[in-house]
């Protein structure tokens, strides 16, 4: 009998959905209500940052800290499950209809039902641009990508997060309406626009663009058989911290934060790895996307009732955004 392309281990990893992506993006589900329970509970949170050391805890600074794996995860596994969706019903054209009509329902959503979950102001006011419309943004221009090869379209994901240190704080533009753009794609920033009416950018477009593209391009890896996965994960991880710690202890580049000795080992350590997430840098990313990588191997073969748990959430992580 002639053995098929379906019957080969490798065509059945391919057509199999790959657990650990949905266990992943549970976890940082978790992590992500963790991070805003503390914000309603924690009774200083509006006038001291958990992360100054004049005033954290070792408990609450990390409480916060632990909460910046959620943001590149999400951007990544986004990118990733955009390519497996590709892959999947292998029509281009009918993944760039679908890509850009999420991606401007995406960002819709945020200044619209988000936005008003946030203030519960029927005026909107105040409109925040965050998470939610910076994938919606990447799912856009990732439609006018897709004809590109994955690996292609990751290399420029990855020189957005290698290069986007080099950009300067404020850009040139000198009226309103140019700032406004470059803090929109580039840095945060605070913008009245009226009296009346304001606009808050918390997550600049391009940074968090360049990591919804590297998962885009990393997806082939989640196509590969079992063995091979969990290797190339173990590798990237590996490389990924590896960046982080050399660039961080040398600190010539990759976080506008210098780390500093402090008055215990313990805080000089949380110094280090304080990193730097609005916008993220290029350390915060090596480091996050490093635990993101350690964590997909790792939680692959987890079958106990813990990894049910986050799988649940991991595979409406939308759903459960919205109503958390």
């Amino acid at each position: 009998m002639l053995r098929t392309e379906a019957s080969t281990p490798l065509a059945q990893a391919r057509q199999t959905r790959v657990s650990s992506i949905d266990v992943v993006r549970g976890l940082a589900i978790v992590l992500m209500a963790l991070d805003h329970v503390r914000d309603l509970w924690h009774t200083t949170s509006l006038v001291q940052d958990p992360l100054s050391f004049d005033t954290t805890t070792p408990a609450l600074f990390l409480t916060r800290c632990v909460t910046h794996f959620c943001a590149p995860t999400f951007l990544f596994l986004a990118g990733t499950s955009a390519y497996l969706s590709l892959m999947r019903d292998g029509d281009y054209g009918r993944a760039q209809r679908f890509l850009l009509s999420r991606g401007v329902w995406l960002m819709v959503l945020e200044v619209t039902v988000v936005g008003f979950g946030i203030w519960f102001d029927i005026f909107f006011r105040t409109t925040m641009f965050q998470v939610i419309f910076a994938i919606g943004f990447g799912f856009v221009v990732l439609a006018g990508l897709l004809r590109l090869p994955a690996r292609g379209i990751g290399g420029i994901g990855l020189a957005i997060i290698l290069l986007y240190n080099l950009l300067p704080q404020v850009g040139p533009a000198e009226g309103m309406t140019g700032k406004f753009a470059y803090s929109l794609l580039f840095r945060q920033g605070f913008f009245p626009a009226t009296e009346h009416f304001a606009f808050l950018v918390a997550y600049p477009l391009i940074p968090w663009l360049g990591i919804l593209l590297l998962g885009f391009g990393f997806g082939p890896v989640f196509r590969k058989t079992a063995p091979e996965r969990r290797k190339l994960l173990w590798l990237s991880s590996a490389v990924a911290l590896g960046v982080f710690a050399v660039l961080r202890f040398m600190q010539v580049y990759g976080d506008p934060n210098p780390w500093a000795v402090q008055k215990t080992a313990l805080f000089t350590f949380l110094s280090f790895v304080n990193v730097t997430k609005y916008p993220p840098s290029l350390l915060y990313a090596a480091l996050f996307l490093g635990l993101m990588f350690l964590a997909l191997v790792l939680l692959e073969r987890a079958q106990n009732c813990f990894a049910h748990f986050l799988t649940l959430y991991g595979r409406v992580p939308l759903f459960f955004y919205l109503a958390h």
